[in-house]
């Protein structure tokens, strides 16, 4: 039999939100990213409605954890149970219950019960283990009610948008380049520096520093690889100014003429550094438009440097 350390924990926090608002945010799973400050990715692999499994990355105690979980959700209860299928190691399982109750009219009572194992042989696996699902579960309820109980708000603040571009050159080539980031400082004027690590493959660490008409800002990201679905999403852990989170997808789709690539954002708006950044009069439609245009812009830049280094490929041969 193998020695193994059980532990079970619970917490609870009250939100100024209803508890349907709350319920909502939990069960949206693939919004994840943009609500909860260290979930990295979520890729929907079954849903019917009830029953959910997916594939999750997560910033565990400043490591990228992977793993693939599945869901119940009870809409009436306002209640999700989950847990890991094979759990991420140094755990050797993991789940718990996510709830939303009614506190009057207005307000929810929002409670996080987990439970989780690691082999009791490493003294070091149960240190880490404590202390990444302390800070994880804590965040997860902040996160939460923040979000929730600015649920009259949200509309406004998250603003999605992309841009796309047809490209007469293989997937391969366009992909290579999107993978490639590190190059992008010689090639797009506003990328001054990428600073890249990838110790597991498909996970990339960047950091970048660019230039706007703002002044230079650092961001720093994780980027999940797909090579094989000519994908890539990633997740801004320091995104520029007036962003509170920020997501995004490459995405390489071929057709019968080339392929079309895609970049798409997903963005939640800061409201306190509007005026910071933008002036004492600006609003919030002028942060959304000026968001649009700032990110479009970098992002039409490198899908017309991803094109010309296909078709000129193409070229040569």
């Amino acid at each position: 039999m193998i020695a193994e350390h059980a532990d079970k924990r619970a917490r609870t926090v009250r939100a100024s939100a209803p508890a349907g608002v709350a319920y909502a945010l939990m069960a949206d799973a693939p919004s994840w990213p943009l609500y909860f400050s260290s979930i990295i990715h979520v890729e929907q692999l079954e849903f019917d409605g009830v029953r959910e499994r997916m594939r999750t990355w997560t910033l565990l105690d400043g490591q990228v954890k992977a793993w693939t979980s599945q869901r119940h959700l009870d809409p009436v209860a306002r209640r999700m149970e989950f847990w890991q299928e094979v759990a991420a190691p140094p755990f050797r399982t993991a789940g718990g219950i996510l709830s939303a109750r009614p506190d009057g009219p207005h307000d929810s009572e929002l409670e996080l019960r987990y439970d989780y194992s690691v082999g009791a042989d490493s003294p070091d696996d149960l240190e880490w283990a404590q202390r990444a699902t302390d800070a994880h579960s804590r965040a997860q309820l902040a996160d939460l009610k923040a979000f929730a109980e600015r649920w009259t708000r949200l509309d406004e603040l998250v603003l999605s948008f992309e841009d796309t571009v047809h490209i007469k050159g293989p997937a391969e080539l366009v992909y290579d380049f999107l993978y490639r980031a590190g190059d992008w400082p010689d090639l797009a004027p506003h990328v001054q520096q990428v600073d890249l690590t990838e110790t597991v493959p498909g996970v990339q660490h960047m950091t970048m520093r660019t230039c706007t008409e703002y002044g230079t800002h650092t961001t720093s990201s994780v980027r999940i690889c797909f090579p094989h679905a000519e994908r890539i999403v990633y997740k801004q852990t320091a995104p520029l100014p007036l962003l509170e989170a920020h997501t995004g997808e490459w995405s390489v789709v071929p057709d019968e003429r080339g392929v079309t690539v895609t970049a798409q954002h997903n963005v939640v708006l800061s409201e306190e550094q509007i005026a910071d950044v933008l002036g004492e009069q600006a609003t919030l439609a002028d942060a959304r438009r000026h968001v649009r245009e700032a990110l479009g812009r970098n992002s039409r830049v490198l899908l017309a440097h991803a094109k010309t280094h296909a078709e000129s490929a193409v070229r040569m041969l």
